[in-house]
């Protein structure tokens, strides 16, 4: 049996449903190709990233987006619509309708751990819905960010049983990990890395490039097969972090954020009264104690923060714009009537992770090494452009989920898990320019659009026994605003952040502050020690009014039922740490390389993302090129890994061989040698020896040509632990961003000499600092 046929077959002349057969050739009946049912929609499914209940003008925010506008006064808007409150977890219940710990994804991709819950591996038992429809005659393609990948398989050797072409689309262009640079992100169409169409000084910006693939492919679809559906998914990678925007948008909202955070969530809170989204009794939820209120900065934090709030607001509007360009071209095209259009304003609540004063690079943050206002004023006239990589302050987070407590990563409250939620049909949607109050979540998108598509939920997709659909479909309340809601219980855990939803009631807790990602996990308090909220949500939308102690029994029966549902969706056991997930080996997801003293990299390579790479922190190593300059002039790149904001590259720049440690924290470090390579000139290596002592600590750095020493530098202070979430291990050939200015312009910098192969020697075969030190790395940082 190929596990790659397509197991479907007509079961009724106009329906098409999967069945348990696995040959090709019933993608063919006597008529012809299978199809779906008769008058099948479209289907395009737009997901943002990081973006919360408030932000969007749709739903009272102060983001405009007039494509979300417009889209919902020819549609309904979901006023009560939830997601997981991470990015992983909610691409995976949203594309199989299953709970995100059951397919495996609790937690973000990079964190996968051993545990059923958490091993970040969707089963085969829970086919995603593209799969579903690719079987039954739709054209299927995935447009941007996906963040379903384990790690350990973005390898040359695979598998690709989780890569997008084999979960069912049968184009794929765009990222695998969980963020990329906007300017100059590291793309894969299918299963391989291509260069970017332009750079950033030809104005590349990635959400423009992910539609103009995406309507490309559409428009190929329709001219060859004008009967044939199709669907689209297009997960921007905006607006997460890094907020960088086209030039023509940097200054769409100067001055309108110097009110501050608190004014603006009371005049969110007024316009969502007005529009209808919130219930006209609604109050703020109380303020997270730990965030600062605005009037407590001082000027210097204030003209910062602002900043950092107008370029959010503006690559929002820059999004939007993107949607807006996409549906235009549909309609253009005849097609929008046809195509069930379901735009989710965010895959979770707004980001908190920019800490407490924001940055201008936030993956120092990640590594620990927080930036301080000082420090992003010096650059200020650069945040948003190619050079920087910001993120604003938490507190605007609590802004951006107004009314609602929280924001990401945040399970428990409605600020990390609502989000506004928009669907477009108008041969399906006669009801339209309304909201609908019914409460959904994600997991219910999946049956919502095999509904749509008069598609029955299989048993079988390539021989394999599904597990039922655990959303329900939300297509009863299409057209019936008052519609009796069919989703009444759905539980909510992340990183230990817990709760649960029950016939109008929350029973919630609040354990880890989505700023404190890189924080000791072991000054967590223990869970046994949370306090619970209880909110009747009936009566009281933004839960402000804990009735925890007025209603004791009816709290504690909800933590009971929300350790059965953890109980029978594999939540269990609970798991409230973040990197420390990876303390011990026995917790490690696999790597590729594990183990390994000495791996031999070619030029003809896709590259290796971080995590599939070799690890360089808190090590010692040697990196080897072997090359022949044929006696030339040379120059380009031998090898590199990560970019602009952190890294280390190995190259020859007017034929002198270099190499540039790029510290996270801020500054460069470079050995240059002083003589041109010459005919003879066969190795070029580089020898970092660490210092030892604990994480992030200094070394020596020595250039050799041939053996022979060319230079030797102090590297002060390297990174501890990541350079970046979407750039790789590249040989021969600069893919992102670039680790030195001194070669930002020269595009892909692919070495013009002949390089035959880059070794890498690992002295304690890939595992680093010794087993205590190892803990306190994952213990200390992210």
């Amino acid at each position: 049996m190929n596990r790659h046929s397509i197991p479907i077959i007509r079961t009724e002349p106009q329906v098409a449903a999967a069945v348990n057969h696995c040959d090709q050739q019933q993608l063919f009946t006597r008529q012809g190709p299978v199809r779906p049912p008769a008058g099948a929609p479209n289907v395009l499914l737009v997901m943002l990233d990081d973006v919360g209940f408030g932000a969007s003008s749709a739903f009272g925010g102060p983001c405009r987006t007039p494509t979300a506008e417009r889209l919902a006064a020819d549609g309904v808007k979901y006023t009560r619509f939830h997601t997981t409150a991470l990015c992983s977890p909610t691409r995976a219940a949203t594309l199989t309708g299953r709970n995100h710990h059951s397919v495996g994804m609790g937690v973000i991709s990079e964190m996968a751990s051993a545990a059923p819950g958490y091993n970040g591996t969707r089963p085969d038992s829970a086919a995603t819905v593209a799969r579903v429809l690719q079987g039954n005659g739709y054209a299927t393609g995935a447009f941007g960010k996906m963040h379903q990948t384990p790690t350990w398989e973005v390898t040359e050797a695979g598998p690709f049983d989780r890569w997008p072409g084999r979960e069912g689309f049968d184009k794929f262009y765009g990222f695998l990990g969980a963020e990329a640079d906007q300017f100059t992100p590291v793309l894969y169409e299918d299963y391989t890395v291509v260069d970017l169409p332009r750079s950033p000084q030809e104005g590349y910006h990635l959400s423009e490039d992910l539609v103009d693939r995406a309507l490309q492919w559409i428009e190929g679809v329709s001219t060859m097969d004008p009967d044939k559906p199709w669907f689209c998914y297009l997960p921007f990678g905006a607006c997460h972090a890094p907020l960088q925007v086209p030039d023509r948008y940097l200054d769409k909202y100067r001055g309108e954020f110097d009110h501050g955070w608190d004014r603006q969530r009371e005049i969110t809170l007024d316009r969502q009264k007005q529009l209808g989204v919130v219930a006209p009794e609604t109050v703020l939820a109380p303020w997270c104690g730990d965030l600062p209120h605005w009037d407590s900065l001082s000027a210097d934090r204030k003209k910062v923060s602002a900043r950092l709030m107008e370029l959010y607001a503006a690559f929002l509007e820059h999004t939007d714009d993107q949607v807006g360009r996409m549906t235009d071209r549909l309609r253009e095209g005849g097609m929008l009537d046809n195509t069930l259009v379901i735009y989710m304003l965010g895959d979770n609540g707004a980001s908190a992770e920019g800490g407490f004063e924001g940055s201008f690079n936030y993956l120092a943050g990640l590594n620990g090494y927080q930036q301080t206002t000082t420090e992003v004023l010096e650059r200020f006239d650069e945040l948003g452009t190619p050079t920087s990589y910001p993120h604003y302050p938490a507190a605007w987070a609590q802004a951006l989920d107004t009314p609602y407590q929280w924001a990401k990563q945040v399970a428990s409250h409605y600020g990390g898990t609502r989000n506004g939620l928009i669907m477009h049909w108008p041969n399906g949607i006669t009801e339209t320019g309304g909201v609908r109050n019914q409460w959904h979540h994600c997991v219910d998108i999946t049956p919502t659009i095999l509904e749509a598509a008069g598609i029955p939920a299989p048993h079988t997709v390539d021989g394999v026994p599904q597990k039922p659909m655990e959303g329900v479909a939300m297509n009863y309340s299409f057209n019936d605003p008052a519609g009796e809601e069919r989703h009444t219980t759905q539980y909510f855990e992340i990183f230990g952040n817990r709760g649960i939803y029950d016939h109008g009631w929350t029973a919630v807790t609040a354990h880890r502050a989505p700023w404190l990602m890189a924080a000791r996990d072991l000054e967590l308090p223990s869970m046994d020690e949370d306090r619970w909220e209880l909110y009747d949500t009936t009566t009281d939308w933004s839960q402000a009014c804990d009735l925890a102690d007025v209603y004791p029994d009816k709290l504690e029966k909800l933590k009971q039922k929300f350790l059965v549902e953890a109980a029978r969706y594999q939540v269990l056991p609970l798991d409230d740490r973040t990197v420390a997930r990876h303390a011990t080996p026995e917790s490690r997801p696999p790597h590729p390389l594990r183990g390994r003293q000495t791996i031999t990299l070619y030029p003809h390579m896709n590259g290796l993302v971080e995590k599939a790479a070799p690890s360089f922190f808190n090590r010692s190593y040697t990196i080897t090129a072997y090359l022949d300059t044929a006696g030339r002039p040379c120059e380009g790149m031998l090898v590199g890994l990560g970019g602009r904001f952190g890294g280390f590259a190995l190259y020859v720049l007017d034929s002198l061989p270099t190499f540039c440690y790029n510290f996270s924290g801020g500054g460069r470090t470079y050995l240059r040698g002083t003589d041109p390579l010459t005919a003879g000139t066969r190795e070029v290596s580089v020898e970092f020896v660490y210092d030892g002592g604990g994480i992030g600590k200094g070394g020596t750095a020595i250039l050799s040509v041939n053996g022979v020493e060319a230079a030797r530098e102090r590297i002060e202070q390297t990174t501890r632990a990541i350079f970046s979430m979407n750039e790789q291990l590249d040989v021969g050939v600069n893919r992102g961003s670039p680790v030195s200015e001194e070669f930002a312009d020269r595009g892909r910098f692919a070495f013009d000499g002949r390089l035959t192969r880059v070794r890498i020697d690992l002295p304690d075969g890939g595992h680093g600092v010794n087993a205590d030190e190892r803990r306190r790395i994952a213990l200390a940082t992210h």
